[in-house]
């Protein structure tokens, strides 16, 4: 099953002159008024995906890292190492925010994976509304005739 690109990080030797930084570039909103004060970017547009900026440590390094969203991480962990990938970070949850892990592949380039849904479920089909069928015009006018004949 394919996967899709969720979300983005700068992990950063000085989070919050990288924060100031990008945020003077490209007029983004980065809140990082949380205990991690782990920057989150608003760009204030409709299109693209979001990202954050962070203060790095040693088990995550320096750089850009991009994250894939799939149903079950060990399973892509372990695709990944089959494959020549390592495993940088093992699966992690944050509670109450998000379950990751980062991996390397077989150039070094570090990519994060996000667990959530593969897809989005489909939106239920709309009813087509049931007309009433028409009634013949032709039909209409001889029941009409056939009433005033009657009548007298």
């Amino acid at each position: 099953m394919a996967a899709s690109v969720v979300h983005w990080e700068i992990s950063a030797k000085n989070s919050k002159l990288l924060q100031d930084f990008y945020s003077n570039l490209f007029g983004w909103n980065i809140n990082a008024d949380n205990p991690q004060q782990y920057g989150l970017v608003d760009t204030g547009l409709k299109m693209g995906i979001g990202g954050g900026i962070y203060q790095g440590t040693e088990q995550q390094p320096q750089g850009f890292v991009i994250y894939t969203q799939v149903e079950d991480i060990q399973i892509y962990l372990d695709k990944a190492v089959s494959f020549g990938g390592k495993v940088i970070l093992p699966i992690t949850e944050i509670p109450n925010m998000v379950t990751y892990a980062l991996f390397a592949d077989v150039e070094g380039n570090v990519m994060g994976l996000i667990k959530g849904p593969q897809s989005v479920p489909e939106k239920p089909k709309k009813k087509k509304p049931v007309r009433k069928q028409k009634k013949n015009r032709k039909t209409q006018k001889v029941k009409r005739i056939t009433k005033k004949k009657s009548r007298k």
